[in-house]
Formats: structure tokens, C-alpha cells, sequence
């Protein structure tokens, strides 16, 4: 990793061990989250606690109660409010949230809240941005609660897809708030990325499935896998990590 490189990679997580191979393979920050299969739900206790203690990068945690939507009840709220004091109380360096209203706005009130309470922690708005309904207007909105990042892929399934509308939310944030690209975000992509939208900071999941090192296997069932490989367990590949970080090193540095 170039040392004092602006560009800096954050990289989806779900386990703890998926997180120190991230942090190995070159990742500056880890968002830890669990359950992939809705997107990422708030990780239990024990794999906060242990992430921060053995992480050397930065670690955020996100902070979503269940997968569907995001618009939440009271007690999912308070929920949300709980995971924060515990991320507070375990030294984590961030959160990650997103909370609309039923009307596809940003709930600005509620979020402004939660960004008062993660203080002195750095909160990045997720990709429930992505569900607003009006891209310039949400931008505001979320600076207005106080968000120091926002992970967007343009409103559109991939980074890729929604470069012109990351582009014009860089243009817009003019420094006031960190606009994080994230989606599909990839080796072969991420410099063309860079270049065009302007962002220094990039989001990917560079999920891989890590087969099973059981040696004994019961194919004649399943335990909650239907459908699935159970003897195989979701990780993080490693090369395509260091291979991002070295097409980062790669730009050149703006003095």
C-alpha cells in the first residue's frame, strides 16, 4: 500500500475471519455486517467486539435491524439506537445507517439523531440513498443529518451503471461530505471509476463462497441451506482485494 495514497478501499464483510483476510489482502476499512442474503443486518455483540479488538484498519458496523426496507418502527428504532451505544462502547471508528420515510425521503430527523449519538464515531449513510426518490435532493438532506460519508451506486444496480449520476453527486457535495461508490466495484473497473466520478473512496463486497474443510458429508439433507451449498460458507477473495489495492496505488497521486 502507497503510503499517504488518498484512495482508500472499505470492504464489505461478514465474518470475522473474512475481515482479517480483508485487512491482510490491503483493505484500509471494513464494514462488518451479517446475513448477506438481505444485504447486511447489524452483526452480534461477540463478532463487534472481537473485530475491534483484533483489526488493525478501521472498523465501521452496520446498523440495520432486519433486510426489506428502510423505513422502521419505533422499536426498530430504539434497536438501532442500542447497537450504536454498543458499537460506542466497544471502540469501533464507525457506523453505517440509512433510515426513509414511507414517501422515499431521507428521514432526516431520525438520522440526525443517530449521527448524535454515534458521535464521536464517523457515520456513512448506506445505500438506502439509492431508494430515495430524488438523487440531489436526498444529498442535501443527508449532509443536513450530519453523515460524514454516503455510499451510493448512482440509484442504479452497479456503480458502473450510475457513474454519471456519482459523478454529478461529487460535483454537488463539493467536500462536504465523502461520496463513496459502491456495487459491483471491482479490479478492472475502479480506476476508470476514479477517474470519472472524482471519488477517492470505494465500497465492494469482493464476496467469494470458501468451501467446507469438512470431510464427512450428509448430502441427504438440509439444516436451513435449501437450495444452497451448505457445506461452503461465504468469504472474501483475497487477490481481487490486493488487486483493487494495487490498481489504487496505481493513480496518480494529486499533490
Amino acid at each position: 500500500m502507497v503510503q499517504n495514497n488518498p484512495y482508500k478501499l472499505e470492504v464489505c464483510c461478514y465474518s470475522l475471519e473474512s475481515a482479517l483476510v480483508a485487512q491482510d489482502a490491503g483493505a484500509n476499512r471494513i464494514e462488518l455486517c451479517a446475513d448477506a442474503t438481505v444485504g447486511g443486518t447489524t452483526p452480534s455483540y461477540a463478532a463487534i467486539e472481537l473485530a475491534s479488538a483484533k483489526l488493525n484498519i478501521a472498523l465501521h458496523v452496520i446498523i440495520r435491524p432486519r433486510g426489506g426496507d428502510f423505513l422502521y418502527s419505533a422499536d426498530e428504532f430504539a434497536l438501532m439506537q442500542r447497537d450504536i451505544e454498543i458499537c460506542k462502547k466497544l471502540k469501533c471508528d464507525g457506523v453505517v445507517l440509512g433510515i426513509l420515510t414511507a414517501e422515499g425521503f431521507v428521514d432526516v430527523g431520525r438520522t440526525h439523531m443517530l449521527v448524535q449519538l454515534a458521535k464521536p464515531m464517523s457515520v456513512t449513510f448506506h445505500r438506502a440513498f439509492d431508494m430515495t426518490n430524488d438523487a440531489a435532493e436526498a444529498l442535501e438532506v443527508v449532509i443536513a443529518s450530519g453523515c460524514d460519508r454516503l455510499l451510493t451506486s448512482g440509484h442504479c444496480n452497479s456503480a458502473d451503471e450510475g457513474r454519471d449520476e456519482i459523478q454529478q453527486l461529487v460535483a454537488q457535495a463539493a467536500g462536504r461530505i465523502v461520496i463513496m461508490p459502491g456495487a459491483g466495484v471491482r479490479s478492472d473497473n475502479i480506476v476508470e471509476l476514479t477517474q470519472h466520478t472524482g471519488a477517492i473512496e470505494f465500497h465492494s463486497s469482493v464476496r467469494m463462497m470458501a468451501p467446507s474443510k469438512m470431510r464427512y458429508r450428509n448430502s441427504t439433507i438440509s439444516v436451513g441451506c435449501a437450495g444452497n451449498d451448505e457445506y461452503s460458507h461465504i468469504s472474501v477473495d483475497a487477490g481481487e482485494v490486493a488487486r483493487m489495492r494495487a490498481a489504487l496505488d496505481s493513480m496518480q497521486v494529486q499533490p
